[in-house]
Order: structure tokens, then C-alpha cells, then sequence
């Protein structure tokens, strides 16, 4: 990049720099960006597709959850990443709705670009799609209907909701949205009058083998670990569980020491002296009174002999989440060294068992009186298989949460999406100046979900909307597209129920970030940076 001085060329930016602006840098933008769109939407729906991506190392990930897709997905164009984090950050917020959030923003940007081809300015169709963005979050909340935590059967039907849509192959989702239901019920907290849940104490634990419908609930921690030692006990009822945060060994010394042995009994001596203080870290553990000792670091095999000749159940290389879980579990207190543990830091009488599932062995730690983690213990036929299901469980946990936590509804299926649409087209009346161009857009954009829910269900989605439209103008505003019949049905009839906090997170991401996008007009780039994109 050179500007003229007196007839010299200055120059600004180093050589081989790129530059593009106006036009040039929209439509590249906006490009990438919809080619990211395009490339999840026929995951959308009970009827979308699955997407293989694999890694340079020829393994296969197999899923049509958008944020999974995005995530596995390297991408190299800034705005295509701008797009990811959308969907991360949907993902992060409300657990669910990050295809949506994708479509919606890709539509956005397309129409935006046919405004920006009338010479309508970025700034105005900016601002256009911000009062509508508004409009939007107050109509959803107007069709939203109130729910209580303790309606477990609604409750149900989202979690279903959410796995149908994001595991259409998968079987016994009933069986799993029940699942869900139940996990978020144990772990919620009632903290000044409202439920908290915070999903980190539910663990998702896999196992190749058996089918999903085998998948269960455990009132407590699994853990993909065994025994230090064979002799120890294989099950331990009334478990007393001590936590330890450092290594049960002889710790070596942190500078270089020179140690001169000149005979047997030397030797002898010094290898005693450290048995014996091995000797004395078990029995310090013996004294608490605890029979199972959890460690996040390693246990030698000196130190597991005595462990087992006392009877207690031992295990090794515990990672911080799972000590977390199991302090929640029991109520343990973690500790740092055999020194100063006394019974006050045991947890609470429970039961822990290794068990063989498969071709690997667990321990399970069950039986806990009140627990404040869970664990789903997830089968299935195929690594892919329960894989997709953690995937999908995930969501199904969220979604369960939001409604927990917000405690709206709002109905599935492209209904709300079509009460935005004609919501918004009313309220582009009241909108003066060119803005009310950008709101009107703005409506017609919310009408992409159900054509393509429509599209990847082989249905004809002129045909879809037309219907749905006749039925919200006669006030059924429940009323969304049933994928298996074609026709216009109410929502929350037929259980398709949605969290009111993933419709809006989904609504306020795509608007920000196409509205980021649309009004980037100058992209300037260091030598060989686009190349590397394309």
C-alpha cells in the first residue's frame, strides 16, 4: 500500500501486504461466513444429517451437532471463525441452539448483503437489525408460558426434545431423557429461593458395549480406574474415604546427593529406613480410621503392599475433576500430606466397589447419603455411538438447566420463529427511515429455521410456511411444523418444547456477530496471511 507525495510513493504497510475494502471486503466476509452456515444446516432438526470429519490422523468423528462440527473443523478465514465462536459461545451459554444461531446469523448477513447492493449503509441496516434483535427478545418472552421445577413429565419432553434433534439414530432416548431429568434434579441446589445447577457435578462416564437403553444413573462417582494392588479389597462396604492430594512414596531429594554405602547392612539399614517411613504414612492413614484412600498423585508398590495387608482399598493418578466429584460426593476434604489427617477429613459412610464392565474395570462409588455429584454411566454399541450420546446428553442436561434455572417454555418445532417473523413484520410499521428496510429483512431472515427444518425432512418449505403462517394469523401461535407428517401441529401438545433462554442466547449471538461482520469494510493483511486461508 503506497500513497503519492510530491511524486514519490510512501509507503505504509510492508510489501506483499493485501488490502480489501468496501465492497470487496463485505462480500468476502460475508462469504465466508455463509459458507459456514451452509455447511451445518442440513444438521438441523430430528431429520438432519450427520457430518464424518477426519482428522490428518484418519480418525472419524460422527455427529450433526453444530457446535461439535464447528470445533473439529480448522478453520483458517477470521470471519468463518468469528462464526465458531458464535457457536461456542451459545454452546457455553445455554448449551443448545448453536445450529441455529449459525443459520440465523448466515441469513442475516445474506439479506444484509442484498441492502448493501441497494446502497442501503451498513450503519443503518446495523441499526435496523438491533431495534429488531430487541423486538425479537420481547416476543419471545410474551409467547414464553411459565413452568415449575417439579413438573417432571415437561421436563422430560425438552430433554427429548433436545436428544431427538441432535441423536435422530440413536435409540432409547426416552430412556436418556429421563436420565437427564433426574441427574439435574439430584444435583440442584435451592440457593436464595431459586434452583442452581451448576453441570459440572454430573459426570458422563462411557463404556463401549451393550445398548444405550443399558445406560444408568449412578448415585455417585464412577471412575475408569483400579485397584493399586490385587490383594486390597475388591468391594468395601461402609466406606470411610480419605482423599490425598500428594504421592504415597519416598519422595526424592530435589538436589543432586551423594550417598557412600560401603557394606551390606549399610544398605540394608538405609532401605529399612525408608519402609519404615512408608510403614508409618499407612498407618497414619490406618489411625483416621479410613479403609479407601483416593490419590491424585502415584502410590509405589511398597506403600500399596502395606495399604492392602491393612484392608484398605486404594487408588492412584485421580484427576482433579474426579477428586472434585468424589469431595462432593462423600463429602471428603481433600488433603495434602498422611501427616495431619485426622477423621474429621474422611467423607461420609458409603459403598465403593471395582467392577468389570466390558473389558475394563470401574470403581463405583455408590450409596452416598445426599449427593451432590451424579454420573451417567452411558453404553452402546460403537465408540461412535456413545460418543454421540455424551454429545447429546450434554445438550439434554443443559436444556434441562435452563429451564430449571429460568424456569419458560417456549414451543419447538418453528414456532417461534414464525411469531417473530409476522411479531417483527408488524413491528416494522412503526420503524421510519430506511431502518424499517433492515427490520423487514430482519423478519423474513426468522423464517430460515423452519424452511430448513422443512427441506431436511424432504417436505416442500413454501408449502410449510404458508401453512404456518395461516395458523399464526388465526392465533395458534403454538403451532410449528410436525417433521414426520408434514402438516401444522401444536407444539406443546405434541412435547416439542424448547428452553425461552436458548431461543434468545441463539438470537442475541447471530445478531451481534452479523452485524460485526457486515460492518467491516477495509481488511488489511500481513504477506502470506490470506494465503494460508484459502
Amino acid at each position: 500500500m503506497a500513497a503519492q507525495m510530491s511524486g514519490q510513493p510512501v509507503y505504509i504497510l510492508q510489501e506483499g501486504a493485501q488490502r480489501f475494502t468496501g465492497k470487496d471486503a463485505r462480500r468476502m466476509n460475508i462469504m465466508a461466513a455463509k459458507v459456514i452456515a451452509e455447511a451445518i444446516k442440513s444438521t438441523l432438526g430430528p431429520r438432519g444429517m450427520d457430518k464424518m470429519l477426519l482428522d490428518g490422523s484418519g480418525n472419524a468423528v460422527i455427529t450433526n451437532d453444530g457446535a461439535a462440527i464447528l470445533k473439529e473443523v480448522e478453520v483458517k478465514h477470521p470471519s468463518a471463525k468469528m462464526m465458531v465462536e458464535v457457536a461456542k459461545t451459545v454452546e457455553k451459554e445455554a448449551g443448545d441452539g448453536t445450529t441455529t444461531a449459525v443459520i440465523l446469523a448466515g441469513e442475516l448477513l445474506k439479506r444484509a448483503e442484498n441492502l448493501l447492493d441497494l446502497d442501503v449503509h451498513a450503519t443503518v441496516i446495523s441499526k435496523g437489525y438491533r431495534l429488531a434483535g430487541e423486538e425479537a427478545l420481547k416476543i419471545l418472552e410474551t409467547q414464553s408460558i411459565p413452568l415449575k421445577p417439579d413438573d417432571t413429565e415437561i421436563l422430560i419432553k425438552i430433554a427429548y426434545t433436545a436428544l431427538n434433534s441432535k441423536a435422530p439414530g440413536i435409540t432409547a432416548k426416552d430412556h436418556l431423557a429421563k436420565l437427564s431429568v433426574d441427574a439435574v434434579k439430584m444435583v440442584g441446589k435451592k440457593i436464595d429461593g431459586s434452583i442452581k445447577v451448576d453441570k459440572d457435578d454430573i459426570k458422563i462416564q462411557k463404556q463401549v458395549g451393550e445398548s444405550t437403553k443399558d445406560s444408568e444413573l449412578i448415585s455417585g462417582v464412577v471412575i475408569d480406574k483400579e485397584r493399586v494392588h490385587n490383594s486390597m479389597p475388591k468391594t468395601v462396604e461402609n466406606a470411610r474415604i480419605l482423599l490425598l492430594n500428594s504421592e504415597l512414596k519416598i519422595k526424592k531429594s530435589e538436589t543432586d546427593a551423594k550417598l557412600d554405602i560401603t557394606s551390606p547392612e549399610q544398605l540394608k539399614s538405609f532401605l529399612d529406613g525408608e519402609e519404615e517411613t512408608i510403614k508409618q504414612m499407612v498407618e497414619d492413614i490406618k489411625k483416621t480410621g479410613a479403609n479407601c484412600l483416593f490419590c491424585k498423585k502415584d502410590i509405589d508398590d511398597t506403600a500399596g503392599y502395606f495399604l492392602s495387608k491393612e484392608g484398605i482399598l486404594a487408588v492412584k493418578s485421580i484427576s482433579e475433576k474426579d477428586m472434585k466429584l468424589i469431595a462432593k460426593a462423600t463429602g471428603a476434604k481433600v488433603t495434602t500430606s498422611t501427616a495431619d489427617i485426622s477423621k474429621d477429613d474422611l467423607g461420609r459412610p458409603c459403598r465403593v466397589e471395582e467392577r468389570k464392565v466390558g473389558t475394563n474395570s470401574f470403581i463405583f462409588i455408590t450409596g452416598c447419603e445426599n449427593p451432590d455429584a451424579v454420573t451417567l454411566f452411558i453404553r452402546g454399541g460403537t465408540e461412535h455411538v456413545v460418543d454421540e450420546v455424551e454429545r447429546s446428553l450434554d445438550d439434554s442436561i443443559s436444556v434441562v438447566k435452563d429451564v430449571i434455572e429460568e424456569g419458560r417454555i417456549i414451543p419447538g418445532g418453528g414456532a417461534s420463529m414464525i411469531a417473530l417473523s409476522k411479531g417483527i413484520q408488524d413491528f416494522a410499521n412503526k420503524v421510519s427511515g430506511r431502518e424499517q428496510l433492515a427490520v423487514i429483512e430482519f423478519a423474513k431472515s426468522m423464517e430460515v429455521i423452519p424452511k430448513t427444518l422443512a427441506e431436511n425432512a424432504g417436505l416442500d418449505p413454501i408449502d410449510v410456511i404458508i401453512k404456518l403462517h395461516l395458523e399464526h394469523e388465526k392465533g395458534n401461535t403454538s403451532y410449528g411444523i410436525d417433521v414426520s407428517t408434514g402438516k401444522s401441529k401444536d407444539m406443546f401438545e405434541l412435547g416439542v418444547i424448547e428452553p425461552l433462554k436458548v431461543r434468545t442466547q441463539s438470537i442475541r449471538s447471530a445478531v451481534e456477530v452479523a452485524i460485526m461482520i457486515m460492518r467491516i469494510d477495509d481488511v488489511i493483511a500481513a504477506k502470506g496471511a490470506m494465503d494460508s486461508e484459502e
